[in-house]
């Protein structure tokens, strides 16, 4: 099949890109890499002993995607490509809704223009909002509590009213929990630009020195231990998630929505403990305030992606800390140590 993969150089797209051409499929990229490098799709393509096209364009450049439409003919997107940090959401909304909500209209339009019906969106398990019940399933209402969540919650229903405009559409939504780990070849990983707003890159860029200590926001939840407690699902597990969505797609018509965890959860004094095991290294820490729009605990059901994709997550924490640790001690810059 002929994909096309936005946010293909991201640190999810670039784990799916390298399942996707081990598939055998026909693969175009798009990506801005404003939060990404070119050198994760080099490295990709030397793992894979594959070649892709890859565009340098915008999601919401409606030209460009028009002529990616046009050149590569795609019978199916991944869409990766938007903002994704909970803090600066928060902080600039509209930046967000420009983004996550018009890049996705204006794909949607290309696709349209080009005959494109299939799509595998990137949604995110913050479309639920404070629990009702956990673990969250996916007939969970959906109350988003932050810009970020909202801007993922919005662009599901306009993917929804999309599938049912045409009986040939085809929606696939992956609401994905706490993504971390990395390839095992050591070779790619999560390499944010700035201050880490994930727990994981933070953590390993504390053990690896380029941060002094990790700070915990907030120590008086109803947790275990007091702090945040999360779903963490191995990249590589997500990455494997959307070949067996493609393969959704590709049967199937209508929109679906899975959940894509564990169903475990771990709080972030138990993911520093993992940690320091996997690496050897002490991790110094210090609790602060709650971060606006942050849960207390967030656990995924995945019996439905376990019965409809037969898919169900492999890797331990054990293993996510460890493959975190291969990454980042390898490349201690990220991609930037080339």
């Amino acid at each position: 099949m002929r994909i096309l993969i936005t946010g293909g150089a991201g640190y999810i797209g670039s784990h799916t890109l390298l399942e996707i051409l081990g598939e055998k499929h026909d693969v175009c990229v798009i990506d801005n890499y404003s939060n990404s490098s070119p050198v994760a799709l080099e490295r990709v393509a030397k793992l894979t002993n594959s070649n892709f096209v890859k565009v340098a364009a915008d999601v919401c450049d409606e030209r460009a995607l028009n002529n990616v439409f046009e050149d590569f003919k795609p019978e199916a997107v991944i869409h990766f490509a938007g903002l994704k940090a909970v803090g600066e959401s928060a902080a600039v909304p509209l930046k967000y809704y420009e983004h996550n909500v018009q890049g996705t209209i204006a794909l949607l339009k290309a696709m349209e223009a080009s005959g494109c019906d299939r799509i595998v969106f990137s949604s995110s398990a913050t479309v639920y909002g404070e629990p009702v019940y956990l673990p969250y399933d996916e007939d969970h209402p959906c109350a988003p509590t932050n810009p970020y969540g909202r801007t993922k919650y919005f662009v599901e229903e306009i993917l929804k009213d999309w599938a049912h405009s045409n009986d040939r559409n085809s929606v696939v939504l992956l609401r994905y929990f706490n993504p971390v780990g990395a390839h095992s070849s050591g070779r790619i990983g999560e390499d944010p630009d700035d201050i880490p707003n994930n727990l994981m890159p933070f953590v390993s860029q504390v053990a690896v020195g380029r941060r002094s200590k990790l700070q915990v926001f907030g120590n008086d939840y109803d947790t275990p231990d007091g702090t945040g407690l999360r779903d963490y699902i191995h990249v590589v597990d997500l990455a494997r998630a959307h070949v067996a969505a493609v393969d959704y797609v590709a049967k199937n018509r209508g929109v679906d929505a899975f959940n894509i965890g564990t169903g475990k959860g771990a709080t972030v004094l138990e993911v520093v403990k993992a940690f320091e095991a996997a690496s050897g290294r002490e991790i110094p820490y210090s609790f602060g305030p709650r971060r606006a729009g942050d849960i207390a605990a967030s656990i995924a059901d995945p019996a439905k992606a376990r019965k409809m994709l037969n898919w169900q997550a492999k890797h331990s924490l054990k293993d996510m800390c460890e493959s975190s640790w291969e990454w980042q001690s390898g490349n201690p810059n990220g991609y930037r140590s080339d």
